[in-house]
């Protein structure tokens, strides 16, 4: 298991996985606004959709949301602490992205996390999710949140992957298969621990106590509404700041609405062959993680895997993300 570089030092620390319980039937869910504010309606159709997974759901004081955030950075924080703390609560489904979960951070140093629950959201969730995973070796689930995946329904244009969710929450008895149903870069296979996220949040733990440390991952990156230009800068970020680095493989989400600007110029693929290309490692290009139009994946962070880059591209879990 590869040490954790903080902060940009040579203080290392040594990551010990700490997988949360199951969710299993009748278990009950919180829901939190660690960032911005949901749309009522598709947060209603989305913990209707938990329901019919077969959860019980908690009851919730809304927020009074504050600009482009769902409410006070104190408000925000209170529902995350006493979220996590909560011992009714299984486990942590956000309602969406957006921005805002940045600001929670600090305020977690005064939390008893000790014991990990299962918190699942994509998007500016990876604040969170790589926070929780650096400082206290969390394994956590980049997937569909209630306003941001689950209000689509299963198996539905800008829904969710069933199988996939309930895998990653539920499997306790070994390792199972995802489809990544995207397209070979960089053919090969490689193992390594899934890490990673929505890349604007992965590059903006760079000089934080909390900056990932990408060695021996199979580093997920995705994002939306970028110009391959802009896509470009953060991939030279990264390298330049040695993100690529040991980094075993590369799963790219779809990154809509990062069309060119000018017709026949490079696309957000041709920047990420020509920067990425040269690590000789495996690469599977458009898989529906995160950001997506097509039904959302659901992977676990923080576990081992092995990403075999051919065809449409597998990524096969060695390891439960849960416990009994």
């Amino acid at each position: 298991m590869s040490p954790a570089v903080l902060g940009g030092t040579s203080t290392l620390k040594e990551i010990v996985a700490k997988k949360p319980r199951a969710l299993i039937f009748e278990s009950v869910i919180g829901a939190i606004a660690p960032a911005s504010p949901g749309n009522a309606e598709r947060e209603a159709a989305g913990l209707q959709e938990l329901k019919q997974l077969g959860f019980q759901v908690a009851s919730r004081r809304p927020l009074a949301s504050e600009g482009y955030f769902a409410g006070s950075q104190v408000a925000r924080g209170l529902e995350l602490a006493r979220t996590l703390a909560n011992d009714a609560v299984d486990g942590v489904f956000a309602i969406r992205g957006g921005y805002g979960s940045n600001y929670l951070l600090d305020g977690l140093q005064a939390v008893n996390l000790e014991a990990p629950k299962a918190i699942v959201g994509f998007s500016d969730l990876t604040s969170l999710q790589i926070y929780l995973w650096q400082m206290h070796g969390w394994v956590t689930f980049y997937g569909p949140m209630l306003a941001a995946g689950l209000d689509g329904g299963a198996s539905a244009a800008k829904g969710y992957d069933r199988e996939s969710l309930l895998a990653a929450i539920q499997k306790t008895d070994g390792g199972w298969k995802v489809d990544l149903q995207g397209e070979v870069s960089a053919a090969g296979d490689a193992e390594g621990r899934i890490l990673g996220g929505c890349m604007t949040l992965v590059e903006t733990t760079i000089g934080t106590p909390w900056e990932l440390d990408t060695r021996e991952a199979i580093l997920v990156l995705e994002d939306r509404g970028m110009k391959p230009w802009q896509v470009d800068r953060g991939l030279m970020h990264l390298k330049q700041a040695g993100k690529f680095d040991g980094v075993r493989g590369i799963v790219f989400g779809d990154f809509p609405e990062c069309e060119p600007p000018v017709q026949g110029s490079p696309t957000v693929r041709d920047v990420a062959q020509r920067i990425l290309g040269p690590l000789g490692v495996p690469i599977v290009f458009g898989a529906p993680v995160g950001h997506t139009l097509r039904p959302m994946l659901t992977l676990p962070l923080g576990v081992k895997a092995r990403l075999s880059a051919e065809g449409e591209g597998v990524l096969e879990i060695l390891e439960p993300a849960v416990v009994r």
